[in-house]
């Protein structure tokens, strides 16, 4: 994989939910499918070289970490239905420490971000937060981008998160929402404004 992004989503549910309600009782999961189709579609197909970890946190069962592969997914479209069906899928099959494949590119687990990092391998960890160091012209390599949700990284997971770090990173002072940053990301490596 080329890049790798990493979602910290908090109050994301780990049963079953409404795909009508995703941004209610489903804790926020509207924002889960906006992340995952950002960091993998493009028009007319899907970026072979990312892989999307989404760590959920949210009540009842948590912690509960998906992965989806780019290079492996098949039948997944870029709208937040469609999204939410897989991961509603993906919450009802068995889970443990171990990957447990639910389908073509989609995995989960019982990891939580402490495990996670530690299995992600061979990365370079960049957190992005709004203090960090300008990305601008960085050059960076096998990057894990670690991001958070609307409510951001709890003390405990940045305590986490700082013990792997390569770099803290920023897209700027403006605070953006975690598929808008995924996309600004993305664009940036792809123009080779950020050197990967």
């Amino acid at each position: 994989m080329d890049r790798i992004f990493v979602l910290i989503a908090n109050k994301a549910v780990t049963s079953k939910f409404n795909l009508n309600d995703l941004a209610g009782s489903a804790g926020r999961m509207d924002i889960v499918c906006r992340f995952i189709s950002q960091s993998l579609f493009i028009s007319h197909g899907i970026r072979r070289n990312v892989a999307v970890y989404v760590v959920l946190k949210g009540p009842p069962d948590p912690c509960k970490t998906l992965k989806i592969s780019g290079n492996e997914v098949r039948y997944l479209s870029p709208d937040e239905r469609n999204i939410a069906g897989m991961i509603n899928k993906a919450l009802s099959a068995e889970v443990d420490r171990e990957w447990n494949k639910v389908s073509h590119g989609v995995y989960i687990s019982r990891m939580d971000l402490a495990s996670l990092l530690e299995r992600i391998g061979n990365r370079n960890i960049y957190y992005l937060k709004e203090s960090g160091e300008d990305i601008s012209g960085m050059k960076i390599s096998s990057p894990a981008f670690i991001i958070g949700d609307h409510m951001g990284l709890t003390k405990e997971d940045e305590e986490i998160v700082a013990g792997k770090v390569e770099k803290t990173i920023s897209l700027g002072e403006m605070s953006y929402q975690a598929d808008q940053c995924v996309t600004i990301l993305n664009y940036l490596i792809d123009r080779g404004w950020v050197k990967c």
